[in-house]
């Protein structure tokens, strides 16, 4: 998103000398998208940033998927899921096709120490908060977070999670870039005052974090004719030695509680909750709001048969008004694939009639191809789920 900052010791002229008070130069990187043809910023290192001594295979946890055959909605029960400590390592693949992956993990807190080092070099990461707080610590400086926000972190960003508390951690990897729909901005870039929400809600860096070592390890998340693999490089000097860097391109957080959610007087369809998208997908939060207000209103969503879209619903605050009676609950995922028309519990429709106001929040991910199952989807999947339709007829 072309949204310029400018933080630490820049020159005033891009691509010229910048030394320190030795009279050494600094070693200007350019990170950017799409080649020379998008988003980028400028980075002023001490040290040379493509100096590696050392490379060798990173063994990725298990990126295995299944597909959702024979084809079925699901319920998977993330607060079952067993994982490690680890915000990058101990990732369990929940849900992900070629073009997005989604995962979880519960993070330790303090006593578990950061996450090493760790750079995506396949795609922008957007990664829901679901509780806890901390850092994240990165090239460009340092973003806290806490329970609502989503970190997006640019493609190929070396960074690190420094938890403060255990931290419920809901990764959603793209092979892609992940922006704000393209309907909330204008053609310079700017956030519209239709969009619920604007740059004051986005926060990055404000200074450096500068950092001194050698033989820096570094985990790569990578792609090959294989497919997904990993690489450990080891860099001659820490890549944390960023001086000063400018730019549209850069780590920041957005927190739920600054969307505005978009309310009508009948029930309004998923587009209005849209916060991002990336490449053949879309995320969207749904959020306690007032409902429609027309007096014949039905609140709770009507049937769809999304055709060209695979729907995954993380239930993480409330009660979800078109979900009583199926055993969802808070930590729940709902997968509602396309080719198959998905709606709320019957039970659910007259239950919502006169409701004025609904009291929860979701984050929704819907996807243009089909989702198959990562290893840890399957390991909490509820069984029962995909009949409690008819059970309610």
């Amino acid at each position: 998103m072309a949204y310029y900052r400018q933080v630490g010791e820049v020159p005033p002229k891009r691509h010229t000398q910048h030394r320190d008070a030795d009279g050494r130069l600094y070693y200007e990187e350019l990170m950017g998208e799409e080649g020379f043809s998008s988003d980028s910023s400028l980075l002023y290192h001490r040290g040379v940033p493509s100096a590696i001594v050392a490379s060798e295979v990173w063994e990725l946890p298990d990126q295995s998927r299944t597909p959702n055959h024979p084809l079925k909605p699901r319920h998977l029960k993330l607060h079952d899921l067993a994982t490690g400590t680890d915000a990058v390592t101990d990732r369990r693949l929940v849900l992900g096709n070629n073009d997005v992956r989604i995962s979880y993990v519960v993070t330790g807190g303090q006593e578990s120490g950061p996450s090493p080092y760790y750079r995506n070099a396949i795609g922008d990461e957007c990664v829901f908060v679901e509780a806890g707080s901390g850092v994240v610590e990165t090239v460009f400086g340092v973003v806290g977070y806490r329970a609502g926000d989503y970190v997006v972190v640019p493609r190929a960003t070396t960074h690190r999670w420094v938890p403060a508390e255990p931290s419920r951690l809901y990764p959603i990897e793209a092979n892609s870039h992940v922006a704000p729909p393209k309907r909330y901005l204008s053609r310079y870039g700017q956030l519209l005052e239709h969009a619920p929400y604007c740059e004051r809600d986005l926060h990055g860096p404000d200074r450096p974090l500068t950092a001194e070592g050698s033989d820096v390890e570094v985990l790569v998340k990578h792609r090959t004719s294989a497919g997904i693999v990993g690489t450990r490089l080891v860099y001659a000097t820490h890549p944390f030695d960023v001086v000063g860097w400018d730019g549209c391109l850069y780590p920041y957080t957005f927190n739920i509680d600054d969307y505005m959610p978009i309310t009508g007087k009948v029930h309004q369809p998923p587009p209005v909750h849209q916060v991002f998208e990336g490449h053949n997908f879309v995320i969207c939060n749904f959020l306690p709001r007032k409902v429609d207000y027309h007096p014949l209103a039905i609140p709770v969503p009507y049937y769809h048969s999304n055709v060209d879209s695979d729907e995954v619903m993380f239930y993480v605050g409330g009660d979800y008004e078109a979900r009583k009676g199926s055993g969802i609950g808070i930590g729940s995922i709902s997968l509602h694939p396309g080719g198959h028309a998905h709606g709320p519990q019957p039970s659910a429709i007259e239950a919502s009639l006169g409701v004025e106001y609904f009291e929860e929040s979701a984050v929704m991910v819907d996807t243009f191809a089909p989702l198959d199952l990562g290893e840890g989807g399957l390991a909490v999947e509820d069984p029962g789920y995909a009949w409690t339709w008819s059970r309610q007829a």
